[in-house]
């Protein structure tokens, strides 16, 4: 009897490639890694994530809580406070997002090597056309 490739095409990879299309991108890995030692605020996490742009942080945080992984707070003062925190559904996405952004960290040298490489490449390739 043949067995169903892993990761086939099911109804069910398909709303997983959506949700890894969230968590996977650039700048929710990064906000889920900010929020990974407890509650913060929005420009906490705007000054602590360098890069992002005040919309970009909004639309990321936005969609994460919508599918459940980050939690906002408003408080009524003024000025408006707004806190943001990992669900426990969250939490549990912290040992990948870590192991992901240690990898990063420690292979960026050879990462940056490899596209030099590749960019000159590119380059020859391209001056002979």
């Amino acid at each position: 009897m043949d067995t169903p490739a892993p990761y086939g095409h099911t109804p069910a990879n398909c709303r997983a490639r959506e949700i890894l299309g969230r968590i996977g991108d650039k700048w929710s890995l990064y906000v889920i890694a900010q929020l990974s030692d407890g509650t913060k605020r929005f420009t906490a996490l705007k000054r602590e994530i360098d890069g992002i742009s005040q919309r970009m942080l909004t639309v990321t945080l936005r969609g994460l809580e919508r599918d459940g992984i980050v939690s906002r707070t408003m408080y009524p003062v003024m000025p408006p406070r707004v806190d943001y925190a990992l669900t426990p559904l969250g939490r549990t996405l912290l040992e990948a997002v870590s192991f992901l952004t240690s990898w990063a960290e420690e292979h960026v040298e050879e990462i940056e090597a490899t596209r030099a490489r590749y960019d000159t490449r590119v380059e020859e390739f391209s001056a002979l056309d």
